[in-house]
């Protein structure tokens, strides 16, 4: 049977879950149930929405001083036939949560697709696999910076930053989510320049790396700026998915003229998972929505950094990103406040299939980013090891350089 699963968090003044649970499963699908005619019934049976459970959790007295009225808190799951909508995440989107989202406290926590509604979904065209054979590094987490202080900077300064960065071994690059197409910083010169870069290095240290460049404009000319990009050569498209929408990522990853991953920055999302009380669970939207519309990297914040996520919540996002499924996998990245002395936490938290990625704890370092991708790379190597930062820092002075100025999270084994 073709449907859709949702589960909700709600947190309902009326105290009555099972009502409220019938109601939403009506409100979003046939609109009313006991006050139509047997035979009505029986014709519309099939797109009855169906309440599959209902849970009533312990009241949190810190929520009810916050909302400032008593409410009754609950888990809510409701299967939602396929017949009622087109296979397409905006028809199951607003089928789900469309107007529900407007209703009081409620959160989607989760969507559980049937098999036959996942045949809609390529998700990720490359995965995990083929961005680990695209750079040759199989055994390890892939370690990625960013560009810094870039705008207002021309070809030169950037290539000049994305030189030091793959000279420190950093496996892939990206642009500034705010970097836009410019005079200074054409695209096309951006990928025409990266690809030398990169062609350099690899002559002078066997090292394979990537850049991903900002794919950026109006929404109906994304695809032919995408589809230039791989002409051209671009090794990965950075989408600021969340700006645009999840069906205009999947319609990037799924035109076979568009031969290059995409990247998916989480710009925007904070405005729809920030909440504990409305909008979309994070290890949701970033993590399982993300893969389905085929993001081949999804970038979330760590649970380390200033602008840091829950730790559960990160978790959850990589687990949806790289658990069993008819979809490849996609690279779980966790961003923001990372630095070589985090790389311990990092893989006993989301293992070595996934992405280390640092901003200033690259560009930081005391010997600057060449310094910092090199800390990274120690930190990396001591942490499959087996040894501590500060034992494999006693010949490695890039690192030891790094964990004097921001520390080190050791892991006991």
């Amino acid at each position: 049977m073709s449907e859709v699963i949702a589960t909700y968090l709600v947190h309902d003044t009326k105290g009555d879950l099972e009502k409220k649970a019938e109601g939403i499963a009506l409100g979003l699908t046939i609109g009313s149930w006991t006050d139509l005619p047997l035979l009505e019934q029986e014709q519309l049976k099939a797109h009855k929405g169906r309440v599959i459970e209902v849970k009533e959790l312990d009241t949190e007295e810190k929520t009810n001083q916050f909302l400032g009225r008593k409410v009754t808190k609950g888990i809510i799951k409701i299967a939602y036939p396929g017949v009622n909508y087109s296979h397409d995440l905006p028809a199951i989107l607003t089928t789900t949560f469309g107007k529900l989202s407007l209703d009081g406290e409620v959160k989607l926590l989760d969507l559980e697709f049937s098999d036959e509604l996942k045949t809609a979904f390529a998700g990720p065209s490359f995965g995990i696999q083929g961005i680990r054979e695209s750079v040759g590094v199989y055994d390890r987490p892939l370690l990625m910076s960013i560009f810094k202080g870039v705008i207002g900077r021309d070809l030169t300064y950037l290539s000049k930053q994305l030189e030091q960065q793959l000279l420190g071994g950093v496996d892939l690059v990206k642009d500034d989510e705010i970097l836009f197409d410019n005079l200074l910083t054409p695209f096309e010169k951006r990928i025409a320049s990266g690809k030398e870069v990169i062609r350099s290095v690899f002559e002078q240290t066997g090292h394979r790396a990537l850049y991903a460049v900002n794919l950026s404009g109006k929404t109906f000319e994304l695809k032919d700026k995408a589809k230039r990009a791989s002409e051209l050569g671009a090794n990965v498209l950075l989408f600021n998915v969340f700006a645009y929408g999840l069906d205009v990522l999947q319609s990037l990853a799924e035109d076979k003229e568009i031969t290059v991953p995409i990247m998916a920055h989480p710009a925007v999302s904070g405005a729809s998972t920030a909440s504990s009380l409305y909008g979309f669970s994070s290890s949701l939207l970033l993590g399982k929505l993300l893969r389905m519309s085929g993001a081949d990297f999804s970038l979330f914040p760590s649970p380390y950094g200033s602008v840091a996520l829950d730790r559960d919540e990160t978790l959850g996002i990589a687990q949806n990103c790289v658990n069993e499924d008819v979809f490849k996998q996609t690279f779980p990245v966790p961003s923001a406040g990372i630095h070589p002395g985090l790389v311990p936490l990092l893989m006993k938290d989301f293992g070595t299939e996934s992405i280390i990625n640092a901003g200033g704890g690259v560009h930081g370092h005391p010997n600057g980013a060449v310094g910092g991708g090199r800390a990274f790379r120690a930190a990396i190597d001591a942490t499959l090891q087996g040894k501590t930062l500060r034992e494999a820092a006693e010949d490695q002075l890039d690192l030891q350089l790094a964990i004097d100025l921001w520390g080190a999270k050791e892991v006991i084994q």
